[in-house]
This record gives C-alpha cells, structure tokens and sequence, in this order.
C-alpha cells in the first residue's frame, strides 16, 4: 500500500517540479543538441516569445536563425530528387544553417561571420538575435561564439520558432544564405 501511495503522490507531482535546472557550461555544447538548455547565457540577453516579438516587430534587431540543414545525401541513385526541407521561420531572419555546432569547421566559421557581417552591417554593437528550435543548443552555441567574436549585443532565444508559433506569430518560408557549407 505505501508503494501505491508513493506512486500516486510521485505521479501527481507538477512535472515543473521534476524539471532540473540545467546549468551554463563553460564551453559548447558538443552534442546532444535537443534537449533542455539553461536558462542564462552570460554576455547575452535571453529573450522570451514576447519579447522578441517585440524586438521584430520594431525592428531593432536583426534576426539569425541556425537551425542545422541536412545535407544532400552523396550515395543517392542516379536522376533521384533532392528537395530540401523548407524551412517556417521568423519573417525577415537569415538563416545561417549549421553554424551552432560545437566544433565548426573554418569554411562554416567564415560563412557564420559573413551572415553576420551581413545581419549586422559590419557593426558588431548591432543588436542580433539567435534562435532555432525549443530545447535547442544550436542557437545557444551560435550565441556565445558570437560575444566570442565580439558582438556586444547579442539576444538569445530559446523558445524559437516553436515558441513563435506557440504565439501564433506569422511564419515564412527562408532560404539559406548561400553558398553554405556543406
């Protein structure tokens, strides 16, 4: 009976109660990229869904999507198809795909710095949001390489297009900055 009892109270708990709190690394994130990220990243302003509507609604900043692409695969059979996935982001974001790796090679280094040399006209106090998915590192790892490089104001947001949509905040199809790196 006490068995019973414990599991009934555990499964009544509030899963926010359950919810660990994940704590800031001091590095990047090298794998594992979906799945709970912390609630800080110091440098940066993490922003909520509201408040980076309100940020694109006024456009105050520039928006950088990093939602990795998959690549085409090369061992496809001869006269096959390849459509890439199209990606729903936030309206007038650049998406700079596959720069929210861990490690990063230095063709997506360069290409990450032109997108944001691009976003940002070559001023590194512009202020510009990442983003990707919810519970996604990629946007996290972006983030943090950017006050690496020096940008002074950097948003982080963590809730991304799944919050946005959550919002019901408009969403349009983006292509990636080309050439990218594959």
């Amino acid at each position: 009976m006490k068995r019973l009892a414990a599991l009934i109270f555990v499964s009544v708990l509030p899963l926010a109660a359950l919810a660990q709190d994940v704590p800031e690394p001091a590095e990047y994130r090298m794998d594992a990229y979906r799945g709970p990220v912390p609630d800080t990243l110091q440098g940066a302003t993490v922003l909520d869904t509201t408040t980076a509507h309100r940020l694109w609604q006024a456009r105050e900043a520039a928006f950088v999507d990093v939602l990795p692409q998959a690549p085409k695969p090369e061992n496809l059979p001869e006269g096959t198809i390849w459509r890439d996935k199209p990606r729903q982001s936030i309206p007038g974001a650049l998406w700079l795909p596959n720069v929210g790796y861990g490690r990063i090679a230095e063709p997506t280094i360069a290409y990450f710095q032109r997108g944001l040399d691009l976003v940002t006209g070559g001023d590194p106090d512009h202020a510009v949001v990442f983003f990707c998915l919810q519970d996604c590192w990629m946007s996290w790892n972006a983030a943090k390489r950017a006050l690496e490089w020096g940008y002074s104001n950097v948003y982080w947001f963590p809730d991304g297009t799944d919050g946005w949509q959550f919002e019901d905040f408009p969403l349009e199809v983006i292509k990636p900055l080309e050439p990218q790196p594959r």
